[in-house]
């Protein structure tokens, strides 16, 4: 006669749980990570920052009306900003670099002219790949935004 095992000492039905278990378990480790790594991009005052953008975009047209223009050189850490185009600016400057990706790496500072009114600043890192920099005024007046691919000795203009 032929005896039956029971069926939690067989194979087959222990094969056929393990397999929906591992999506459980896989489906779970998904959600923890989604939770855990939200997207920073989204924001909850999308409407403020729309209507923000739209007054951005008229700082910038003024800054091209008026002709602001503005030379970036870069070597090493030390960064020279030198105005080349439009009324001549002495006062403080806004100055941001935004990492595309990486928002820890963001920097944002303000920056005096020296006696030649050249703008120096300097960075922690050199700062290589793409780039997006804001100039502002420091009455906000007008604005140059521009993305740009910096490396060590290189120069740029920025209008």
């Amino acid at each position: 006669m032929n005896e039956q095992q029971a069926w939690y000492k067989q194979f087959w039905p222990w094969f056929l749980i393990f397999l929906p278990l591992c999506a459980v378990i896989a489906s779970l480790t998904t959600f923890k990570i989604a939770l855990d790594n939200s997207d920073a991009l989204v924001a909850e005052d999308y409407y403020k920052q729309g209507k923000a953008i739209n007054m951005d975009l008229s700082k910038v047209k003024y800054a091209k009306q008026i002709g602001m223009n503005f030379s970036l050189e870069q070597s090493g850490n030390e960064i020279l900003l030198t105005q080349h185009g439009g009324p001549t600016y002495q006062a403080a400057l806004k100055v941001e670099f935004y990492h595309p990706t990486l928002a820890d790496r963001d920097i944002k500072l303000t920056a005096t002219a020296d006696a030649s009114n050249v703008y120096r600043i300097t960075v922690p890192v050199t700062l290589t790949g793409p780039w997006e920099i804001r100039l502002e005024s420091y009455d906000s007046q007008w604005r140059i935004h521009q993305r740009v691919q910096l490396k060590d000795h290189v120069q740029l203009w920025l209008n």
